[in-house]
Formats: C-alpha cells, structure tokens, sequence
C-alpha cells in the first residue's frame, strides 16, 4: 500500500496566530504544522518533495504524489527561515504558482520580493492543493476574503 502523500507547514515561531491565515486549519488531517526553529527534528520527506516557491516550474496534476513544503511567516522571516534551512531545503524541488493569482488578502507589510504575486498562506496552500487535484474542502471555509479571493480568480471555482 502506498504511503499517503504530507503537506508540511514549517511556521515561524514569531508568526502572529491572530492574523495567520492558516491558523483555522490546525488539526486539518492532511496538514502537519512544524514550529521554526524547530523544536524537534524534522520529519523525514521522501524523495519528491516540493516547496513553494516563486522559481521553479509550475506545479501541476503531475506533482500529485509529492509531499509539499509550504512556510508560513511574514516576507522577512520567511527569507531568514529559507537560509537557515537552506542545507535541508535544496534537497526540495521547487513549485510555483501561476502569476495570475491575485491575494484578496489586504496587504499591510512589505518584504515581498514580488507583491502582485504575494498570496496569503491560505490562498497559496488552497490553489496548490487545486493545481495538485488534492480536495480543497473546507480549507478556505474560515478565510474571511474567500469569496474576494475566488471572485479575483474565479477560474478556481
């Protein structure tokens, strides 16, 4: 039997949970959130892991069977997250998403190195899930600009 594919969210400590758009999803069954810098060792990935990322390729239907990385903090740590974690990461192929997608998300930070592209975590992980034809349900159910968001990129409906 093949072992089910893992969707791991590395999340900063000092991400604000009030604000985390992913913070609804903990406990989601096909989610695993790690804190950063870990408190544990990370868990092993198999060999076709994924990260999000704005390089690489696009992710597809055909990356359906990989594990995925996603981070979840703000632009400025999520950079210092990539280098520390630079040894572990480039044994991860790279993802992107199409630059199409627009946040609904109202930005009130910089830092991002592309803004226009720049979605909220929960955004990022529901349209990587589409793009992967893993099940969306419920991921966007508590996000409070879900129908913003699917209305700006309507065709994710």
């Amino acid at each position: 039997m093949q072992e089910k594919w893992k969707t791991i969210v590395l999340r900063h400590r000092r991400e604000n949970l009030r604000k985390c758009s992913l913070q609804p999803l903990v406990g989601h069954p096909d989610l695993t959130f790690i804190s950063y810098p870990f408190a544990a060792t990370l868990p092993a990935f198999r060999k076709h892991t994924l990260i999000l990322s704005f390089d690489g390729p696009l992710l597809s239907e055909k990356d359906s069977q990989s594990d995925l990385v996603l981070i979840d903090a703000t632009w400025q740590l999520a950079a210092k997250m990539e280098k520390g974690l630079a040894p572990s990461i480039n044994q991860f192929e790279k993802r992107s998403l199409p630059d199409t997608i627009r946040t609904a998300y109202p930005r009130k930070q910089t830092g991002c190195i592309d803004p226009l592209r720049g979605l909220a975590s929960v955004e990022a992980l529901f349209v990587a899930f589409k793009l992967m034809g893993r099940e969306t349900t419920a991921l966007l159910d508590h996000y409070y600009w879900k129908e913003e968001f699917l209305a700006l990129n309507q065709f994710l409906r």
